[in-house]
């Protein structure tokens, strides 16, 4: 069985990876936009360095979403014990195992997918406050709940 501490390292890990890949767009797009020289075409320079800009506050975007998720996943407290599903907790069940966390989207371990979901996610409404033992009806398919940790 996968561990919740095996599942939020991976997340923390595919987040740092979003965050470099945030860092180095506005990176690239700083660099980008110091290249521009003016010339006599005045328009020019400025069409690239906006355009430039407007990829640097993309990625700027970007990293902050990153960084939301990041500081998501420090209120998860993985050594926590939860009877029902919650922030934070993984819910394993006849279909897929959920992770109720933040909209991450899923990740593999050791070959088992696991799907990293947002508690405001319609499917993770539906597990929220459920048990072991449980079911619940998503889309027309049933999901019997097999363990909440």
């Amino acid at each position: 069985m996968i561990t919740k501490e095996e599942v939020l390292r991976s997340c923390y890990e595919e987040v740092e990876k979003k965050i470099a890949q945030a860092k180095a767009m506005m990176d690239a797009a700083q660099a980008s936009a110091n290249e521009e020289t003016k010339s006599s075409a005045g328009d020019k320079y400025e069409t690239g360095r906006a355009m430039a800009q407007q990829e640097r506050d993309k990625a700027a975007a970007q990293m902050e979403m990153s960084l939301k998720l990041k500081r998501a996943f420090d209120q998860i407290k993985p050594e926590q014990q939860l009877e029902s599903a919650a922030f934070g907790s993984m819910v394993c069940t006849n279909q897929a195992i959920f992770f109720i966390s933040t909209g991450l989207g899923q990740i593999e371990l050791d070959g088992t997918q696991v799907f990293v979901v947002s508690p405001l996610a319609p499917l993770s409404q539906k597990l929220l406050g459920k048990k072991a033992g449980d079911s619940i009806t998503f889309n027309g398919r049933e999901y019997g709940i097999q363990s909440v940790y």
